[in-house]
């Protein structure tokens, strides 16, 4: 049995709206996990890490691509959440185009509106 890996958009200017992110994907792998599917969030696994990682290259682009695609490579299917800014993200594109030309099913979940 596979796993799902649930891509978003993370990378913000304000600190805020990447802390709302992460809180927003935590909650969708959640969801996920608890229909009984596995699921890898790089941005829930992530987040936290980069706080403890010394390096200045923790907060680049071409460190966490070289952390996450490996998994993404591995994985059943791509999610694409999307979250406002999933469209501009780059990290996202990447994660689809390495998706697609890795011939792995990519689905888009539709933003939560709050009720």
């Amino acid at each position: 049995m596979g796993y799902i890996y649930l891509a978003s958009p993370y990378s913000h200017a304000s600190a805020r709206i990447r802390c709302e992110r992460y809180w927003a994907a935590l909650q969708k792998a959640a969801d996920i996990m608890a229909t009984g599917q596995s699921v890898f969030c790089p941005i829930a696994h992530s987040h936290p890490i980069s706080e403890h990682v010394a390096s200045p290259l923790a907060h680049s682009f071409d460190f966490w691509m070289r952390m996450d695609l490996p998994l993404l490579y591995k994985a059943e299917a791509l999610w694409v959440y999307q979250l406002d800014g999933w469209e501009e993200s780059k990290g996202v594109a990447k994660e689809v185009a390495e998706a697609l030309k890795h011939d792995i099913t990519t689905k888009y979940l539709p933003k939560q509106e709050s009720p």
